[in-house]
């Protein structure tokens, strides 16, 4: 389904085909982000993406960088996250050279206007303001920051203002000199195009990458002994919070349990917390549950925006569904549910090229191995009901506890008291 070459160099190529497809993308993953910063440039990953956009020698103007792929109809755009920063292209497959022409020359060529960095600044600080305005947004941060504290997997993706203020060219090429190598860099091409073309294309506009060891990232410190929460107070409209637990990371085994135990809790309309929160006690308009689960961190984590009068009986009420299903086995029609679930939601997912190469190319960036989805369906069908309520079990226990809140209190002790099982 798939093809895996490494180079001599150390860049990695993933192709996977689609012959039934009109488009073709093209992702450029770099093992970086904000999990490799020091605290002093927290924020480069990020800058440096924006810069990106700004203008090369072939392409001097913002304007030319976008019209090129604009003139096409296609589609580009990039991303920083606390592992990779990332660059992609989706065109019409007869556009495949053009489009691996634009990525390389943005890739190689950024030149990193002194007038566009001045400009940017202010535009990632109205980013950062925008999310601080945003609690739906901003509480994420917090929930992150309550877990990991004052090290780079607990800082903010976007940095902090103070940083952004004063982050220099100069900073900004060294990362990108150090960073931006063979060794952290990996190439995926999805969609209808084949083996050779994609092999003639990256060799052509790709093999000028520089060979250099990157530096690595700090180990996350994770002590928790007891369940904590961090409180931000604001005049809101409702209370926005984060409600859950240290989990698994993407190489535990039980991975793709704590997902299932996640989508069962509320990952779907008919999930419990969903019918719970908003169906049975009208105390939400948006909750769900997820899990993120990266190299060397992971969590299960239940987000809602409720009544402000009534955050403690929502609070209450998660806590108590958390408990619930560490103590009685799920159903085998609500186990069957959640498994058609993922990989259905994971079928559809798949059917744009864009996401067939991020599929393959965050396993192979993050974890040096690749699973097809048949394979990660077979894991699935798999699961058994003992293993949600051992996965549970291990979970939900008050040490893992942690909840994050925006709205508008002081009394940080009335909610660390419900903090219970």
């Amino acid at each position: 389904m798939f093809k895996k070459i490494v180079f001599k160099n150390g860049l990695r190529l993933i192709t996977v085909p689609g012959k039934n497809a009109q488009s073709v993308t093209i992702l450029v993953l770099v093992k970086t982000g904000s999990k490799y910063e020091k605290k002093e440039i927290n924020g480069i990953s990020h800058f440096l993406e924006h810069l990106y956009f700004k203008g090369t020698k072939k392409r001097p103007t913002p304007i030319s960088v976008a019209e090129t792929l604009d003139r096409v109809g296609g589609i580009f755009n990039a991303f920083t996250g606390e592992d990779y920063t990332g660059y992609w292209a989706k065109v019409a497959s007869s556009n495949f050279d053009l489009a691996l022409d634009w990525v390389s020359d943005i890739f190689f060529n950024s030149l990193l206007p002194k007038e566009e960095i001045e400009k940017e600044r202010g535009v990632i600080l109205e980013e950062i303001n925008t999310y601080l305005d945003i609690p739906a947004l901003h509480i994420q941060d917090l929930w992150t920051e309550l877990l990991y504290g004052n090290q780079p997997a607990g800082w903010p993706i976007t940095g902090r203002k103070e940083n952004i203020l004063k982050m220099s060219r100069q900073e900004l090429i060294n990362y990108r000199e150090r960073q931006y190598v063979a060794e952290n860099t990996l190439i995926s091409v999805a969609g209808n195009i084949s083996l050779e073309q994609a092999l003639k294309g990256i060799k052509k506009y790709f093999q000028k990458i520089k060979i250099k060891k990157p530096f690595g990232k700090e180990k996350v410190i994770e002590n928790q002994t007891k369940p904590s929460m961090l409180l931000k107070f604001k005049k809101t409209d409702q209370t926005h919070l984060c409600l859950g637990v240290r989990g698994y990371n993407s190489f535990h085994p039980k991975k793709y349990i704590q997902e299932l135990l996640a989508s069962i809790l509320g990952g779907m309309m008919s999930s419990r917390l969903f019918v719970e929160i908003r169906g049975k006690l009208g105390l939400a308009y948006s909750i769900s549950t997820s899990t993120e689960d990266d190299p060397d961190t992971g969590y299960l984590v239940t987000r809602a925006g409720v009544d402000n009068k009534r955050a403690d009986i929502a609070i209450s009420a998660i806590l108590k569904e958390y408990k619930n299903i560490s103590q009685k086995k799920v159903s085998k029609e609500e186990l069957k549910k959640a498994k058609d679930h993922y990989k259905g939601t994971t079928a559809l997912y798949l059917e744009q090229s864009e996401s067939k190469a991020s599929f393959f190319a965050r396993q192979e960036l993050l974890e040096n191995k690749i699973l097809t989805p048949e394979e990660v369906f077979n894991k699935i069908d798999k699961i058994t009901a003992e293993d949600i309520l051992a996965v549970a079990k291990d979970v939900f226990k008050p040490e893992k506890l942690n909840l994050a809140i925006i709205g508008p209190f002081k009394d940080k002790e009335k909610f660390k008291r419900l903090l219970k099982f």
